[in-house]
C-alpha cells in the first residue's frame, strides 16, 4: 500500500501515515494537501492522509474545502496523533541569536504562548510543513524552526527547547482518504456536509432535528463559507454510526430532502488508539 502525505519525512502527516499503514507501507511525501488528493485520484497512491482538525487551532480549512468542493474521494479511516513540538536551530545557535522562526501556520498557532513569552521579537514565517521548516531554517544563519522530535532527529539540528506546545493535550486528527470508505465495524462515524435550501429562521434546526429525533449523536458540527456569496454557509457534521446502518441511512435520507447541497464524505471506524 502506498500512502501519500504532506512531507517531507518527519512531518506529523508522516507519523499519521505510519500509524495507519504500519512500517511495511510505502510512503509518498508531497508538498501540499491538494497534491495528496491528486495522487490518490490519479493512482499514484492507494490512500492519502490529510490533517482535518487540531484540538487547539480547530479545523484545517484547506482539507475541509478539498472534501467539500474538489474531490469525490471517501474517508476510510481516522488517526489521532498527539502533538509535541521542539524548537530547533543550527548546532551552536543561542536563543538570543534567533531572528526568524519558521513552521507550518498551525504549528505557530499551537505554540503561540511560548513564542510570545520566549521569542517576542522574532519574526515568524509560515512554511508548507513543520519538517520543511527545518531545511529552510538551516539555510538561515539566524533561523530556527518548530518541528516534531522525529523531524529534528532526521536533520543536523540542535534541540533548544522541548514540549513547547501551549497544552500537553494537543492532538491532531487526520483522515485517510481513498476511492471507497470502510465497511461497517459496529463502532463507526460518518462525516458529511450540507447547506439549507433557504436562509430562514429554523432551517438549520429542522435538518439537525432528524438526528436528535432518531437518537443519533453528533460528535462535531461546524460551518464554512459556501464561497458563492457572503452570508451563505456549508455545515459539516460528524455523527455516530455507519451510513448503511438502517437508522442512520433513514436519517441521512431525511436530511438530504431538507438540504440544498448534501454530500457524504464517508463512514469509517472510530479511532480508539492513543491520543
Amino acid at each position: 500500500m502506498t500512502i501519500a502525505y504532506l512531507g517531507p519525512a518527519g512531518s506529523w502527516s508522516e507519523q499519521a501515515a505510519l500509524l495507519y499503514g504500519g512500517p511495511q507501507a510505502a510512503l509518498l511525501p508531497l508538498k501540499s494537501f491538494p497534491g495528496v488528493v491528486s495522487a490518490v485520484e490519479t493512482g499514484l497512491a492507494d490512500v492519502g492522509v490529510l490533517a482535518v482538525e487540531n484540538s487547539l487551532e480547530g479545523a484545517v480549512t484547506t482539507t475541509l474545502d478539498l472534501l467539500i468542493h474538489e474531490t469525490r474521494l471517501q474517508i476510510k479511516a481516522e488517526v489521532v496523533v498527539p502533538i509535541r513540538y521542539v524548537l530547533t536551530a543550527r548546532p551552536g545557535t543561542r536563543v538570543d541569536e534567533i531572528t526568524v522562526l519558521r513552521s507550518h501556520p498551525q504549528a505557530l498557532g499551537q505554540c503561540r504562548r511560548f513564542i510570545e513569552r520566549c521569542l517576542p521579537n522574532v519574526t515568524t514565517v509560515a512554511s508548507l510543513s513543520t519538517s520543511g521548516a527545518i531545511a529552510e531554517a538551516l539555510a538561515d544563519e539566524h533561523g530556527a524552526a518548530l518541528s516534531s522530535l522525529r523531524a529534528a532527529e532526521l536533520n543536523p539540528v540542535e534541540i533548544l527547547a522541548r514540549d513547547i506546545q501551549d497544552r500537553d493535550t494537543n492532538a491532531t486528527r487526520f483522515v485517510v482518504i481513498g476511492r471507497d470508505d470502510a465497511a461497517p465495524t459496529g463502532d463507526d462515524k460518518t462525516s458529511l456536509c450540507f447547506s439549507v435550501e433557504d436562509n430562514r429562521p429554523g432551517a438549520l434546526i429542522e435538518v439537525l432535528k432528524y438526528l436528535a429525533d432518531a437518537g443519533i449523536n453528533m460528535t462535531k458540527v461546524e460551518s464554512r463559507p459556501a464561497g458563492d456569496q457572503l452570508g451563505l454557509y456549508i455545515f459539516l457534521v460528524d455523527l455516530e454510526g455507519h451510513r448503511v446502518d438502517p437508522k442512520v441511512a433513514e436519517v441521512l435520507r431525511k436530511m438530504q430532502t431538507g438540504s440544498d447541497l448534501f454530500k457524504i464524505f464517508g463512514s469509517y471506524p472510530r479511532w480508539r488508539g492513543e491520543t
